[in-house]
């Protein structure tokens, strides 16, 4: 989210729901353009994070020391984790901005991501882009992370998101020091961090002295796909499917369709949210595109996944198709 005026522009962003399917507003520009938006829809992955953010809010409210605690989201690739970020981000800054109204110097929310060879400067001037504060080459990390303390201390910041932090490498110097820059900033802003990246938990960000210390105040929660084995699994991938199905806008679509394929559709993306998602847009444009709109069986197997996707879904055999 490159700055904080596009993302308060994005958090007041009223959401509401698209017209009927048979409304006039819907011709080909318009069901391209909210085919390719979509919605969001609500997980159990989410809702578990939206509890343990709250719970590490109020643990934190009234902390006097450093130490604060703080929330990992960890779990493969395209699991959802950075829309979980944005999700909570979002939820948090407009429920604060609603009992402050009349604020606009109150920034409650902060996001950065750690960039490719993060350096401790480096990740200090992702948060100046943030807060847009203005920075010259002749600046010193010293100089740039006092400055960012401070707007994030003035403008009372009370959750700092930061994304990717699988590329901190603790293994070389630079990544070593960028962790400990991200531990120094968690002390100086009385704030509650939350870090998200793919497994963390695996990764050298949580090993070593300075991994120690990570671990030791920050809990993990793992994103993970969505499985589709028991009654209970069926029955969540079935209903986030019902879901997506009733977000859609096309005037011949068979309603059920993507349920009764739940399990052609798992065996295509692995339960994994990105492809998921992908694969229900890309269906849904293709049949703007060729005005039949409607998704069908043959239109679901024939959409071009992501690399991950395809290559878990060689190692499976498609059940055969239905009457």
């Amino acid at each position: 989210m490159g700055n904080f005026m596009l993302w308060r522009a994005y958090a007041a962003h009223l959401r509401v729901p698209a017209p009927p399917v048979a409304d006039t507003f819907w011709n080909t520009t318009t069901l391209l353009d909210y085919h390719s938006e979509f919605v969001t829809l609500k997980t159990a992955s989410q809702e578990e994070a939206r509890r343990q953010l709250q719970l590490t809010l109020l643990v934190n409210n009234r902390h006097r020391g450093t130490a604060r605690r703080g929330l990992i989201l960890s779990g493969p690739p395209g699991a959802g984790k950075s829309t979980n970020l944005l999700e909570l981000g979002r939820s948090f800054e407009r429920s604060e901005m609603a009992k402050r109204p009349g604020s606009p110097d109150y920034l409650p929310v902060v996001f950065a991501a750690i960039p490719p060879s993060c350096t401790p400067k480096g990740l200090v001037k992702e948060f100046t882009r943030f807060l847009g504060i203005p920075v010259h080459d002749r600046m010193t990390e010293t100089t740039i992370t006092d400055a960012v303390c401070q707007v994030m201390v003035q403008r009372r910041t009370r959750l700092v998101f930061i994304d990717d932090v699988h590329l901190l490498n603790t293994r070389t110097r630079p990544g070593a020091d960028s962790s400990d820059q991200v531990k120094a900033l968690a002390e100086r802003v009385p704030a509650t961090f939350v870090l998200a990246g793919v497994n963390v938990e695996t990764s050298a960000l949580l090993t070593g002295p300075r991994g120690a210390q990570i671990a030791a105040r920050f809990k993990v929660l793992r994103t993970a796909p969505l499985l589709n084995g028991t009654s209970d699994q069926k029955a969540a991938w079935r209903k986030l499917l019902g879901d997506m199905e009733l977000a859609l806008r096309l005037r011949n679509h068979r309603r059920g369709t993507l349920v009764r394929n739940a399990d052609l559709i798992h065996l295509r993306t692995g339960g994994v949210l990105a492809s998921l998602f992908a694969l229900v847009r890309e269906a849904a444009i293709c049949s703007v595109l060729d005005g039949s709109l409607a998704i069908t069986r043959q239109l679901l197997s024939e959409v071009l996944l992501d690399n991950q996707a395809m290559n878990a879904a060689r190692a499976r055999r498609l059940p055969r198709a239905s009457s």
